[in-house]
Formats: C-alpha cells, structure tokens, sequence
C-alpha cells in the first residue's frame, strides 16, 4: 500500500506558472471599460493592479511565467502541500474508487489563498508601494494578504464582509494579528459603501459590496493598489502551483486520475487545481471529467447567465464575460463566505461554456453532512467551501461502489474549518438552514446587468 502522504521535494517545487489560456483555442472574453465598452488597456488596469499583474491578466499566449525566487523562497516555509490518500474516506464509503485530495490548508491562513498572496504582495513591493487594499469573504483571502504583506513589509487594508466578519471574528483577529486593518463591509468609510447601505439597509454584505469598497478605497490612496483573492486571470495563474504540484506527484505514484473536483466561488482553487490537467485535455494528450460544486444559495454556474456583467456591486470595476447571478444579486449569510460570489473566472466561464467542464450546486446542510463524514474519517476539519468539493467527490465515489468502477478521484481540500465552529455548531445543534433562490431572486440580481457589448 502507498503512503498515505505524498510530499515533493523542494527542489521539485514548480519554478514557473502555467498559464492555462495559452492553450485555450478559444480564450477568455476581454475586461471592457465600461464606459466606452472597449477592452481595457494596460494602463487603464495599472492604475488600480500593479503593473506587472496586469501584465499577466491581459497576457493570453505566454504558456510559462517564471516564479521570482523571492516568491519561491517564502513558498518553502509552506510548500509542498501534501497529496492524500483517503484511504479511511474509501472505506467508509465502501466504494472501489480510489480518491486523493491536495490539502492547501497547511499554514496559517487555513487555505489556498497564500499561493496568490505571496506573489501580488512581491509584485506591489517590488514596484515601490505602499500598501495594497483587498476584500475578503469567509477571511482565508484577508489572513493570507495580511500574512503575505506583513512578510514583504507592506500596509493592508482588508474590507471583510460583514455577515463573515460577525460569524467569524477570530478569523479577523488573526488578520489584525499580521498588522492588517480590517472593516466590515459595507462600511460608511467610503462612498460606494454608504449608497450600498442606503440601497440595503441591514444587509449582511457580499464579495460583490467589499470588492467595490477596496477598490474606492485603493485609487484614492498615494502609494496603494487593488489586490483580487480570486476570479481574476492573475490569481489562477499563481493558483497553477497546486495543480502542478499535484500532477508531479500523482505521476511519482503512476496515477492518473479520472475526475477531478473542485469548490467554486471566483474560480481560483479550481482553476489552480485543474490547470495542467485541463492543458492536457485541451492539446488532446488526455481526458479528465471535471466537476466544479458550488453552494444552491449562490449558483452561478448552474443558474446563472453568461454576460458581461460588474464584477462588484457598486460597479466600479471592468465588465467581465462571466457566468453571473447578476451584479445586484445579494446571496444569503451561508457560512460557505468565500463562495458568496455573483460571477465566476472568465477562464472557467468560457471552459464551462464550451462543455469542457460540469458543475454541481448543492444546499448547505447535505455540504455539512459531507464534511462531517470526511472529518470523522480523515481527521481533518474542512473549510465549509472545501466541503462541497468532498460532497461531490462522495457522490461520485458512491456511483462507483453501485457500478463497481475503479475510478481515480482527485479534489482539492482548498482549507480548514477551524474558524468555522459556528457553522458546526449550528449544523450539530440543528438549527442549519437552507435557501435557495427563487426565479423571481434571480431576476432582480440580473435586472443591474448592464446592456451587452455587439457582437
């Protein structure tokens, strides 16, 4: 029997992005300026990203970007991630498929998340910044900014969104913790945030909401850039490590996998995840069923339109072609915060469109049931947005215990729940609701899209 962990070396560690677009025959709609509805320049982006990530965001063609070696060196005190397993999860399940997962939830941020940290806050240090201004949902995206910039000696300020920043206040401790400034969103500390809170009184926030409030909050600051935990082009670019990592150690193994699963929100653990798999496919060296699970309350992918639409609330960032709920879209207080997103990545969107890949949505409380079968099985507390990946993955390993297949399944456990005891307290005590939006929700969150460009 195998180990139950498989680790690369340092010096296995990847030492360049892939940039999945290159292979993508058919690439991923343009940012527009929404006023002129014409695709966004370098310089119009540099004045909100850092200029070498605006590079890498319009960059459709270069397959390869070299990690800079100040970026790999802050890697290693958190990387490799292991590949697992789940031997006790197959046995549980009684299913002949054998599953492995990448466990990203290995340091302090409890997440993936670190991944894309490093290099945005490298990169804005490198141009001389200040400091950079971010949104984060559940706060795995804030703890690993705040983690990142406090390595690179940079300020940063995190706009949490609110629902998350009351449900999980040590999640924002440990942000303060790494010298971060954190502010429930929306806030009355900008503008965009002030006419949110007149528009939706009492809300409890969303991705959408903070997204606008730190990018106000970046342009009129000196010194400070906008930084993205997700969707973006960038974020899945340095997201590829975990795929790539992934796929150097199942080939030490001599497996290769027949699914491949992922949690999605904004794209980025999926998109990471699937990277070098999905080049294989689309080169047609290999074949992979890929599965994308997203939360019922929030489905952009299964429900959603794909349009160009605002990336935030309060619309005032580029128009994206994505699969959206619509920018007016205010999904509920799941616990699943960094799932609370009305769009996805323009690189999953387009691959989704050309049938390339699945989704699954799923309710909060059957996610929950999956995580605690997981947990119990694996000794690992999940991420509520890691477990709809696990719920997925169970589905699928119990299709092959009733056909008897012996399929490869590979997900990816994106983070821990160790800051989401609520969220498990509420599913033990039974008091774990369900929403799922109405047609008619649906409509209202897509009646703020914006008129599409001609094609």
């Amino acid at each position: 029997m195998e180990n139950y962990r498989t680790y690369l070396t340092e010096e296995e560690l990847p030492t360049h992005y892939y940039n999945l677009r290159a292979d993508m025959e058919k690439k991923p709609a343009p940012l527009l300026n929404p006023g002129t509805m014409q695709p966004m320049t370098a310089e119009e982006l540099e004045g909100v990203f850092c200029s070498e990530l605006v590079k890498q965001e319009l960059d459709n063609d270069t397959r390869f970007f070299e990690i800079p070696e100040e970026i790999r060196d802050y890697y290693k005190t958190f990387r490799p991630s292991p590949l697992v397993r789940a031997y006790n999860l197959e046995k549980v399940l009684g299913t002949p498929a054998k599953i492995y997962f990448k466990f990203e939830g290995n340091n302090t941020s409890g997440s993936h998340k670190l991944n894309s940290a490093a290099a945005q806050a490298y990169y804005a240090k490198k141009q001389g910044l200040k400091g950079v201004t971010t949104e984060t949902g559940a706060g795995q995206w804030g703890t690993a900014l705040s983690m990142a910039c406090a390595y690179f000696g940079l300020d940063c300020k995190v706009f949490m969104v609110k629902t998350s920043y009351e449900q999980k206040p040590f999640r924002r401790e440990v942000m303060r913790t790494y010298g971060a400034e954190v502010t429930a969103s929306p806030s009355d500390t900008t503008e965009v945030g002030k006419k949110i809170l007149a528009e939706f009184p009492g809300t409890g926030g969303s991705l959408g909401c903070a997204i606008s409030e730190a990018v106000e909050a970046a342009v009129t600051r000196e010194g400070y850039r906008y930084v993205l935990g997700s969707v973006l082009n960038q974020v899945l670019l340095h997201q590829s490590v975990i795929g790539l990592e992934a796929h150097k150690a199942l080939e030490k193994l001599g497996v290769t996998p027949d699914i491949i699963i992922g949690c999605t929100g904004g794209g980025s653990n999926l998109g990471g995840l699937i990277a070098p798999f999905m080049g294989e496919k689309l080169r047609g060296e290999k074949d992979y069923r890929i599965i994308g699970a997203e939360p019922a309350s929030c489905p952009s992918f299964t429900r959603g339109k794909y349009l160009y639409d605002f990336c935030d609330t309060g619309k005032v960032c580029p128009l994206a072609k994505m699969y959206t709920l619509g920018n007016g879209f205010m999904p509920s207080p799941i616990h699943a915060g960094g799932l609370r997103f009305h769009g996805m990545s323009t690189i999953l969107s387009e691959l989704y469109d050309q049938g390339l890949m699945e989704a699954v949505a799923y309710e909060q409380t059957e996610v929950f049931e999956a995580a605690e079968v997981f947990a119990r099985a694996e000794g690992i507390l999940p991420a509520p947005e890691s477990s709809h990946a696990i719920k997925a993955t169970i589905d699928e390993a119990l299709k092959c215990k009733e056909s008897g297949e012996e399929k490869v399944i590979l997900f990816g456990l994106s983070g821990t729940g160790y800051f989401d005891l609520l969220a498990y307290q509420q599913f033990n005590d039974g008091t774990m609701t369900d929403y799922i939006p109405t047609d008619e929700d649906l409509a209202k969150g897509l009646a703020f899209v914006p008129p599409q460009p001609e094609e």
